[in-house]
């Protein structure tokens, strides 16, 4: 008996540890109902994804306000509940334990990081809490759905990085890079890109020079000068890098002070789009930025609701959204939808009928109070969004459009090309 009350006891102070962590970063909307959709986000405004998580955090509140203005869902008020996952798997399982069993909400918009998103719809899927993340593009997903493991719960308005993965190897391709190095965080974000760029370029014909002994490295390092060093050596063409803002600038400047970046292409992707990531890796002796000419790629945004999304957030928060702002969108607006056709708030009714308001025969619609009108109605939707026509699938994937962006001489970073994954 003794045995069995210390576990319990050291069960629940473990539980009221991980409550408490997520309750410090967490705010709600004033806007409550007893029984109406609840609905919250899992997304990073501190960590090292800061930089674009806090690009993103507004478009949920801003669809919830949107759809409360035009009558709610199932006839009620929608409610939102934030939580900042601090780009953490540990802060991430606590912020959604605690948003699926105090907060009780039926969705959530999250996370962004992979990692993060692995621990969260760990949680979710018991649950029973339909998880729709607007930017984890790790392929291990795509693998564990199709295996049944998140049961119906999990889907995604950005596609999986073995798209990506495509269209960075056909960019390097298409630019010459015949010998390149990789460079990953070492997460599933990271080595799932790592291993379908590396699968994908050797189809192109190209040759990545440390596939036998790949650079990944730790998100929680200090110093990084042993991991430019290897990812630089044997003077590749060009050196792909899949890193975060925060670490992958630092690795960056490393590189850069030990002499090795002169003459090598360093290709981007998505994890360090942001407009302050340049001024992030710094400039160089000669006052030039240090990421001058890198190029990248990062899920675009060609949907049929773009214009008017980007509309609404120039008149009500001025300026333009930034990186998978419209992805963030879209996850909150499937969710709404979907309960309503459900005609339930809960989170079983979404998963049942998310992939059909997201690509089933109904009337295509790119306004979500439209949308919510012909459900009521009982008329079927396909919900066209911001960042594309969200299809999701059978395994909670969306196939998209990747803009190419690169680093000018003012150190701004602006898109030079799309490029749609073959």
């Amino acid at each position: 008996m003794q045995k069995i009350s210390t576990a319990l006891v050291l069960s629940l102070t473990s539980l009221a540890t991980g409550f408490l962590l997520a309750a410090c970063t967490t705010t709600a909307n004033t806007t409550s109902s007893a029984d109406g959709l609840k609905i919250g986000t899992l997304l990073p405004t501190t960590g090292d994804l800061a930089s674009i998580g806090q690009q993103m955090v507004g478009s949920v509140p801003l669809l919830v306000e949107t759809v409360n203005a035009c009558g709610g869902v199932n006839g009620k008020p929608v409610t939102l509940v934030q939580v900042d996952d601090q780009t953490d798997p540990k802060s991430g399982a606590a912020g959604m334990s605690k948003l699926a069993t105090l907060d009780k909400v039926a969705g959530v918009v999250g996370s962004f990081a992979s990692s993060v998103s692995t621990a969260a719809v760990s949680v979710a899927v018991p649950n029973k809490v339909m998880l729709v993340s607007p930017g984890s593009t790790s392929p291990v997903f795509t693998e564990k759905a199709k295996k049944g493991d998140f049961k119906g719960f999990w889907a995604r308005t950005a596609p999986p990085d073995t798209y990506q993965a495509l269209a960075l190897a056909q960019l390097a391709n298409k630019k010459g890079f015949k010998r390149v190095s990789t460079v990953v965080i070492n997460n599933d974000y990271g080595v799932g890109f790592e291993k379908a760029f590396v699968q994908t370029f050797e189809k192109l014909g190209g040759t990545v020079i440390n596939k036998n002994s790949p650079v990944r490295y730790d998100a929680k390092a200090q110093t990084f000068d042993t991991e430019a060093a290897a990812a630089f050596a044997g003077k590749p063409d060009a050196v792909i890098a899949v890193l975060y803002a925060e670490t992958g600038s630092l690795l960056l400047k490393a590189a850069y002070q030990q002499g090795l970046t002169k003459g090598v292409q360093v290709l981007l992707t998505d994890g360090v789009k942001s407009p302050t990531f340049p001024e992030q890796v710094g400039k160089g002796s000669d006052g030039k930025y240090i990421l001058t000419g890198a190029l990248g790629t990062v899920p675009g945004s060609d949907g049929k609701a773009l214009a008017a999304f980007n509309k609404l957030w120039k008149d009500k928060k001025g300026g333009s959204p930034g990186e998978y702002a419209p992805q963030a969108w879209d996850a909150a607006a499937l969710l709404v939808l979907a309960a309503q056709a459900a005609k339930e708030n809960t989170g079983v009714g979404i998963a049942n009928k998310i992939r059909e308001v997201a690509a089933g025969s109904g009337t295509e619609v790119a306004d979500v109070c439209e949308g919510l009108k012909f459900l009521q109605q009982g008329k079927k939707i396909n919900y066209q969004g911001a960042s594309g026509n969200v299809d999701v699938d059978a395994n909670g994937d969306v196939i998209g459009v990747y803009d190419v962006w690169t680093v000018g001489e003012d150190g701004k970073i602006k898109a030079i090309d799309k490029v749609t994954p073959k």
